[in-house]
């Protein structure tokens, strides 16, 4: 049997955080016969436990009382499900291996044991959610991603073979599509080795990306705690407004600058094989929500505001790049050296200015030491931090008459430390004070947005 429609839907960690929102979840894919693969994240709060147990200097103690935490969120979802005495056994199995992890971390600290701790919100999140499934009439199964979404070695951040992934779901997964639900897991993999391996940061959205593009499905829905996309963080203003419909460039744009509610490599496989993305809310289904496509019926010179905090400007100067070359050479395979990546460069003749995006503060403590060291040895260097990068994300922004004057006459009073425009036709970004980041936001959706 061949499906008609195959949408594959992915819910984040408060869409699954308990019974009632899993409850949910459940009748959203009741509705609509189309959803046929669910991915989901581990029930909200449990992955922070995981990460904190996944660390080298958890006690004995510690690591009961997490485990034990985590052993009551999924009990309380499982108290509301006819197969509770069922589910608490295969909770207690999974703890059980989880506990015997931890135990080996504590011992010997390893980034491979750290993956396969922080694999167990997934596993147990997603078989409550097939009961749940059940529970309401649909006929729902339990599948292993791991199964299918075959990587590397790079533990923490793994790359997935596209390739085997296909091959996988072809011979693993398309056929029980007819018949059931498939419930999976986002966020996790596995090597030749069949070790447990994670897709690091916004690794959920991308499986189900990469789940939708191996299937060939028709759409991609993302369901979260927001009603879509917005024109900007409704906690900056209130002025915000939900975005029905944007282009994979636009949205490409917003989510690599700061808008939470996607993350770049989401969209990746999306484009490549042109699937629709459909980004709502589990908690209020009604109230719609964006539709995220190659092409799209309105396409405004402003469509959104993105904002990125904790943002490192480093300025390198020296008189010897006047008329040279192989000065930048010499600075980039200083920063490829010690990894880091530079996201927006301006020069001028004896200067060049380059940001960092620092979510983590790793890149902080380099920039304040290693890097800076090594550096000086090739020119003066000077480094900021404490800043914030706003994005003004639209279409045709590098062609459109009159955009610089609107955008810095609207900031009046805020300090802009750095301008990149030019390079993509989706945005004009730069660099404010942290302390103004929100004023600066406010200014320009007020002004471009009333």
């Amino acid at each position: 049997m061949t499906l008609p429609t195959l949408t594959v839907s992915k819910f984040g960690g408060t869409s699954v955080a308990d019974h009632p929102a899993m409850l949910r979840c459940a009748q959203i894919i009741k509705n609509d016969s189309s959803n046929r693969v669910v991915v989901v994240s581990a029930s909200a709060g449990v992955t922070n436990f995981l990460v904190r147990l996944a660390q080298a200097d958890v006690s004995a103690t510690e690591q009961a009382e997490i485990i034990e935490q985590i052993r009551q969120i999924q009990y309380r979802i499982t108290a509301q499900l006819e197969q509770e005495s069922e589910l608490n056994a295969t909770v207690e199995q999974l703890l059980e291996e989880l506990a015997a992890y931890a135990e080996a971390q504590a011992l010997n600290h390893s980034s491979r044991i750290a993956d396969s701790i922080l694999a167990f919100g997934e596993q147990l999140s997603s078989r409550l959610f097939v009961q749940v499934l059940n529970s309401i009439g649909v006929n729902a199964q339990y599948f292993d991603v791991r199964q299918v979404m075959k990587t590397n070695d790079l533990f923490g951040k793994a790359v997935v073979n596209i390739e085997k992934l296909k091959v996988q779901c072809n011979t693993l997964l398309k056929d029980k599509l007819a018949d059931c639900v498939i419930v999976t897991q986002g966020f996790i993999g596995q090597n030749d080795a069949e070790q447990t391996t994670t897709l690091g940061r916004g690794g959920s959205d991308y499986s189900a990306a990469l789940l939708a593009e191996a299937l060939d499905a028709n759409s991609l829905a993302i369901w979260t705690d927001v009603v879509g996309i917005f024109t900007t963080d409704p906690r900056i203003t209130d002025q915000a407004r939900s975005i029905k419909e944007i282009s994979f460039g636009e949205a490409a744009e917003m989510a690599t600058f700061g808008a939470k509610i996607l993350h770049p490599a989401t969209l990746i496989p999306a484009m490549r094989q042109n699937i629709p993305v459909f980004v709502g809310s589990s908690k209020e289904p009604e109230k719609g929500g964006t539709l995220i496509q190659k092409s799209v019926e309105s396409a405004p010179t402003y469509r959104a505001i993105a904002l990125r905090r904790e943002q490192t400007l480093v300025t390198v100067r020296s008189p010897a790049m006047l008329h040279a070359s192989g000065f930048l050479a010499k600075v980039f395979a200083v920063l490829a050296k010690h990894e880091l990546s530079v996201d927006l460069i301006t020069t001028s003749e004896i200067s060049v200015a380059m940001t960092f995006d620092n979510p983590t503060g790793s890149t902080q403590a380099l920039l304040n030491s290693t890097v800076v060291q090594e550096l000086e040895q090739l020119c003066e260097v000077s480094v900021e931090h404490g800043l914030s990068l706003v994005a003004v994300v639209g279409n045709k922004i590098h062609k459109t008459n009159g955009v610089g004057t609107s955008i810095f006459d609207a900031l009046s009073g805020v300090n802009v430390r750095m301008i990149c425009h030019g390079a993509s036709e989706h945005n004009l970004c730069f660099l404010v004070n942290e302390n103004q980041a929100n004023e600066a936001v406010e200014k320009l959706h007020t002004s471009l947005f009333a």
